[in-house]
């Protein structure tokens, strides 16, 4: 953990900003934008970039990856600036907790991966680099899309350790952890051979 600079007062006003960016819907409005059908009611039914793709459109899907991983980055760097590195990952955890439980859609949003990577490049670039490096690499060999989402998320910490990143070691557990719980049931999928591969319907 970084060190504790701000008052909670301070640390409360970022948590609730990095959570209310967290929680925009960019799935639904991209899909919305573009005329496409409401991923929430295809696939998985969730608003993640994945499940975006499943409308036919790989303009939204690629889309919906940017703009959720770019919204991790700006709860982090603006945070980070304007208040410090405490600032920022509060506002970091806020920020993947909103994307994954949004208010505005009673808390069923998507499972995390674009935000969890794009919060990875704005706390640590070289950590963040790996870690796509080894989801796209998954996704690439598996073509199994929670396949290099779960690799991804794993090798995050051994990056942090390697690395000698302590201050954001916690960080990065804790959203490891929240990946998979979120993917428990891709999980079980892919223990039983069942879990779709990118392009099939699940």
């Amino acid at each position: 953990m970084p060190l504790i600079e701000n008052t909670s007062l301070i640390l409360g006003l970022w948590a609730l900003i990095g959570y209310l960016l967290g929680s925009i819907p960019f799935g639904l409005v991209v899909t919305k934008a573009m005329g496409l059908q409401d991923p929430r009611g295809i696939g998985s039914g969730n608003i993640g970039a994945t499940n975006v793709l499943r409308t036919g459109s790989k303009a939204a899907g690629a889309l919906t990856l940017l703009l959720d991983a770019l919204k991790g980055v700006a709860a982090v760097l603006l945070a980070r600036f304007l208040a410090g590195e405490d600032a920022a990952q509060i506002a970091a955890l806020a920020a993947f907790i909103g994307h994954c439980y949004p208010i505005w859609l009673r808390f069923r949003g998507g499972k995390g991966v674009a935000t969890f990577l794009g919060l990875l490049l704005a706390l640590n670039f070289v950590v963040g680099l790996l870690s796509c490096a080894v989801w796209i690499a998954g996704l690439a060999l598996t073509r199994i899309s929670s396949m290099g989402a779960l690799l991804a998320a794993a090798s995050s910490t051994i990056w942090m350790i390697l690395l000698a990143r302590p201050e954001t070691l916690l960080l990065g557990i804790l959203m490891t952890l929240l990946i998979y719980w979120r993917h428990r049931q891709n999980i079980a999928r892919l223990r039983a051979g069942t879990e779709p591969k990118v392009g099939q319907k699940p």
